[in-house]
């Protein structure tokens, strides 16, 4: 009885060995990643509670009320707050003393 190849494999068979051990090897891979994934997730609890809608930014503070925060810290003195609240207003009001 004759044996091609002396019984050897030709180029065709080791290719395909190859590309099957990497694909086997590649899917094992993927398998242990998605069950890695899959145990590493909480547990769902019921239904998850609503989220909250995002809290509106904080208002912008009036000019008054920018003036009056100045009085009360001392940077202005009570004529420089009677005369810039005039001024905002709409009355005229006496410029502001240098000082």
């Amino acid at each position: 009885m004759m044996y091609w190849n002396d019984g050897g494999m030709n180029g065709w068979g080791v290719g395909l060995m190859t590309v099957s051990m990497l694909l086997f090897w590649a899917l094992v891979a993927l398998g242990v990643i998605a069950l890695v994934r899959y145990l590493g997730r909480p547990a769902p609890h019921g239904p998850s509670a609503p989220v909250p809608p995002p809290a509106a930014p904080p208002a912008r503070p009036t000019p008054e009320e920018l003036l009056a925060e100045r009085l009360a810290r001392g940077e202005i003195d009570a004529d420089e707050y009677r005369a810039r609240l005039s001024t905002l207003r709409g009355g005229t009001g006496d410029p502001p003393r240098s000082g």
